[in-house]
Order: C-alpha cells, then sequence, then structure tokens
C-alpha cells in the first residue's frame, strides 16, 4: 500500500498575478492525485484541462467546481463557512449561513446534507461533516451578525402566509425584512409545522426550534396559532395584498389492502403528531411500520421509546435505494429495528378484530407510473407473514387543499405554480414548501420559502432581491494544509448517546463536535472555491507581438 505525500499549498503574489506553491515530500510524490485540481489552473501549456464529467451540460464551471454550495437547495457557501470555522470565528460561520437560511441551528440538526453527497473529498475518502460543522458554528452564535443585518422601511403592504413550517416561516423572515406587514396564520397550537410535530425530539430538541422562530418573529413577524383559515377571500377583504399558501403535507396515506381500517392501524404522521403534541398514545408489542424513509424509521424509532418490544421496518425499495437518511437508518438498526427490504404487501391479517400479522411478497423489482402509482414485479411463491399487533403507515403525505380555495392542484394533490412567476391560478395567490412539491426535504423546503418570498416582493413592487451581506469580507487565509497532510485525515465521527439510555427518554441523542474535532473536521476541507482565486495562465498566443 502506498503512502499518501505530505504536502502543503498556498497561493503566491508575483505583481497583480496569483499563483499555487506547492511542497511535497518528494520520496513519495508517486502516490497519487491530491485532488486540489490547481494543475489545471497553472500548466503553462493548457495540456490539462478541466475533466469533461465536472463540467456537464448545463451545469456551470462555478457549479461543477463548488459541488457542495451549489448543491445545496439554498446555495449556502459551505466552504466559506468552514473556512470561518478553521479560523474560530464562529459567528462569521454562522453569519454566512444565515445570508441563506434563517434556521441554522435547525439545519446543523436535522438537514439531509445533499452538500455531502457530492463533497469532492469522498473521492479520497469520507466526505466533510458539513451538516455536524454547521451545527457546531450554530450553538456558538454570539449575534455578531445581526450588525450587518437591515430592515427595509415600512412598504404599506400586507401579507398572510398560511402555515407556519420552515417554508411559511422563511418567506415570512424576508417578507418582513422588505419592510412589508407579515401574519402566519397556523392551524396548530405552536408554530413550526412538520418541524415541530413531524419530527421527533430526540432528533430536534423542542428549545432549538423555538429559539429560532423567536428570532424570525424579532423581525416583526406576527405568528397567530390555533388560527385555520377556511376562505382565501376574507383575507383580501381584510387588506392583505398578497397571500401564501405554505400548508405542508400533513396527510398520511395508506395503501387500500384488506385490513387497513382495523383497529390498530395508524398513520404515520398522525402517530408522530400526537406524540410530539404530548397526547397519550399507545402501540403493541410488535408493530411493523410500512415504508422506507425518514418518516418511517421516526415512527419505528418512537414506537421503541413507547415501549415496544419488536419493532419492524418494510419497504418496497432495496436496502441500497431505501429513501432514509442512512445515519437514520444505522442508528435505527443500532436501537434493535429490523428492517425488512424488498417486500409489498397484500393484507393485514386479525383474529376476532385484533391484528396478528401481515402479509407480505418478495419484491423483484418496482417502478412508478406518470401518476404515482407503483408497479411492482412480486416473487411467486414467496408469500410470508410479519407477526405484528400494530401497523403503522409511513408511505408517503400529501398536502390537503380546502376546495374553497379555489386552487388547480395536479399529482398528490399539491397546487400547481407556474415555475417562473411562482404564482397560483389566482392572482395574489403564491403557494410554497411541501404544499407544492409534495413531501420534500427542510432545506429545500427553506430554499421554496426564499424564492416565494422574491416573488411576492416582485408582486407588490420591490425588486424581489432578498440577498444579504451578514458575513465580514475577508480574503481566504493564502495557506492550505501546512504540511499536516490534511487532505487524507478521516472524517471525525460525532458521539452518540449510549445505546443502553437511548430508549428511555427523548432525549437528543447526537452529539455536537467539540472544539478540538470542529478544527480537525473543518482543516479536512478541500477548499475548491479558492480555484478561482489563481489568476489566468496567459499561454503564447495571449502574448502581443512586437
Amino acid at each position: 500500500m502506498r503512502t499518501a505525500p505530505k504536502f502543503s499549498l498556498s497561493f503566491i503574489k508575483r505583481g497583480s498575478e496569483t499563483y499555487i506553491g506547492t511542497a511535497f515530500d518528494r520520496s513519495l510524490a508517486d502516490a497519487g492525485c491530491r485532488f486540489c485540481g490547481a494543475c489545471i489552473e497553472v500548466c503553462p501549456t493548457g495540456a490539462i484541462r478541466d475533466h469533461p464529467e465536472l463540467l456537464e451540460a448545463g451545469k456551470s464551471r462555478r457549479a461543477a467546481l463548488i459541488p457542495c454550495k451549489y448543491t445545496c437547495p439554498a446555495e449556502i457557501d459551505v466552504p466559506r463557512y468552514i473556512r470561518f470555522i478553521h479560523e474560530k470565528k464562529y459567528s462569521a460561520a454562522v453569519a454566512v449561513i444565515r445570508e441563506k437560511a434563517p434556521f441554522p441551528l435547525v439545519l446543523g440538526y436535522v438537514c439531509d446534507h445533499p452538500c455531502e453527497t457530492v463533497c469532492r473529498h469522498s473521492q479520497l475518502n469520507e466526505a466533510i461533516s458539513i451538516r455536524d460543522l454547521k451545527r457546531f458554528a450554530a450553538e456558538r452564535d454570539d449575534g455578531l451578525w445581526k450588525k450587518n443585518f437591515q430592515k427595509a422601511p415600512p412598504t404599506g403592504k400586507q401579507v398572510a402566509i398560511v402555515g407556519s413550517g420552515p417554508a411559511g416561516l422563511t418567506a415570512a423572515y424576508y417578507l418582513a425584512k422588505l419592510g412589508h406587514t407579515v401574519t402566519i396564520f397556523e392551524a396548530l397550537p405552536f408554530p413550526g409545522g412538520m418541524l415541530r410535530v413531524g419530527i421527533p425530539e430526540y432528533r430536534l430538541p423542542k428549545d432549538v426550534l423555538k429559539a429560532e422562530i423567536k428570532q424570525i418573529e424579532s423581525v416583526g413577524v406576527d405568528i397567530r396559532t390555533n388560527t385555520r383559515v377556511d376562505s382565501l377571500n376574507k383575507l383580501f377583504e381584510e387588506g392583505y395584498n398578497a397571500i401564501l399558501i405554505a400548508i405542508g403535507a400533513h396527510q398520511s396515506q395508506k395503501l387500500l389492502i384488506p385490513g387497513a381500517d382495523l383497529n390498530g392501524v395508524l398513520m404515520g404522521l398522525d402517530f408522530l403528531k400526537d406524540v410530539n403534541l404530548g397526547k397519550e398514545v399507545r402501540v403493541g408489542e410488535k408493530v411493523v411500520v410500512l415504508g422506507g424513509g425518514n418518516v418511517a424509521f421516526d415512527c419505528a424509532r418512537v414506537a421503541r421509546r413507547l415501549g415496544a418490544n419488536e419493532v419492524h421496518v418494510a419497504c418496497l425499495e432495496c436496502r441500497e435505494d431505501m429513501p432514509a437518511n442512512s445515519d437514520e437508518l444505522e442508528q435505527g438498526e443500532a436501537e434493535d429495528i429490523v428492517t425488512h427490504p424488498s417486500h409489498t404487501f397484500t393484507k393485514i391479517l386479525s383474529d376476532h378484530g385484533h391484528i396478528t400479522g401481515i402479509e407480505c411478497l418478495d419484491v423483484q423489482s418496482f417502478e412508478f407510473d406518470e401518476d404515482g402509482k407503483a408497479c411492482v414485479d412480486a416473487i411467486e411463491g414467496s408469500e410470508h407473514i410479519l407477526p405484528t399487533d400494530t401497523v403503522i403507515f409511513a408511505i408517503g403525505q400529501c398536502p390537503e387543499i380546502p376546495d374553497q380555495f379555489g386552487l388547480t392542484t395536479g399529482r398528490g394533490h399539491t397546487i400547481e405554480v407556474d415555475e417562473y412567476t411562482h404564482t397560483t391560478n389566482r392572482d395574489g395567490i403564491f403557494a410554497a414548501g411541501d404544499a407544492v412539491s409534495g413531501t420534500a426535504s427542510v432545506i429545500r423546503v427553506i430554499a421554496s420559502g426564499r424564492n416565494k418570498a422574491s416573488a411576492i416582493d416582485s408582486y407588490l413592487g420591490g425588486s424581489g432581491i432578498i440577498d444579504e451581506e451578514l458575513a465580514p469580507v475577508e480574503e481566504p487565509r493564502a495557506w492550505l494544509g501546512r504540511g499536516e497532510n490534511f487532505a487524507y485525515q478521516h472524517r471525525c465521527e460525532v458521539s452518540l448517546m449510549p445505546l443502553e439510555q437511548r430508549l428511555d427518554s427523548f432525549s437528543k441523542i447526537v452529539h455536537g463536535y467539540d472544539k478540538e474535532a470542529a478544527l480537525k473536521e473543518s482543516l479536512r476541507c478541500l477548499r475548491c472555491d479558492l480555484r478561482f482565486k489563481i489568476s489566468a495562465v496567459k499561454f503564447w498566443a495571449d502574448y502581443s507581438s512586437h
């Protein structure tokens, strides 16, 4: 096995030009590419070009070379805030995150981190732990970013937002900053939407969410809980100039199979909602959750905490394609959740009205048709039964759009919006988040709220510009690695609550980084953004002849 070379990388200024300087352990120079890409920029012959796979059709060079930033739906500048963390400027790091999302700490707990799936460090060993670094910085926020915070003078325009989930709260935050009067109407007794009622507290502590909602309220957002909106016309009559529908997707779906209406059959989101609202919820000793996503594993892990002795998760997808986040799956299995991938279900069995099991078939393959219905190729003769006394459906959710809203809906009962103007079929009415896309990740819903805030501001006569500069403008330090072989360091894993303590409460189980671990992890970043700090190489033809 070859040992990875030790090397350092720095920027060198010569007049107005910037170059890359490197120092290698020459005896190990044959160990291979360091993946920084600097050679492409400084090659004097132009013989080296960016790999064509990086510059795929429809993707800009910047998006291809800084994939973490541009894969993030909100385009949070990941390399920049990781650099600030490494420099121990934690407030500056939070300011970078807050430039694009008003939920830095919430995202530090529950973001599905699509940025990590494209992190270029994963081609060396493991991706940078971007979400955990975000949480580390947000937990040390001292509010320094508020120095650059600006709020526009009142515009005299009023916006009503129906729903206080991450989409509605995000849109409200930016619209209030732009000077509009914003009121959120929430049917539940608490704001937060799915963040509050759909995610167990061991994953997202209530005080974390409450603190970030309080910050949103501080810019002038009025949140009215226990207030259901039945008429959009009435809101217009009350003087609102625009309305945003951000009611999420709270209606659980279930399979139309025999036994689906038996006592002991629960709906996933209703189950989680009741637990989060403090209602008494009971499950049997043996629970089977149908579904393979995060909601399914949330239901399974909550059932364990409610006293179920045996919990199974069964789904159509094979294990490699299960939609649940890998950490959710791994933590669930560590809590004795048994997974059954590649399963389809034919009936729920009972004896005198009591559930006794669910009949299953092994799945060879499946696909969804244009209406979203699963077409399953089951293996003949593979019938078997999973014994259970409680079945929880967690196979998906859809929005509940009141007919009286008069909005055009499409597949999955989601609201149809114009992809350019973001408007619905009714003038002055916009829609965002899961109500438009169907169930989506928190960061995607936040990005949707940002986009709709911009569109609403334009509709009300504003510029539609919601970007802000909260972080200090600083040139990056002109040195990488410092001889520490940073590119080949392995990922620092976060610590978890001991397994024997997890099932006794809903206390958070993932402990954040300490300063030493955060410093070590932030050092691993390849700083792909620095590619654009290098002056372009001049080729022979670029020099004018005399």
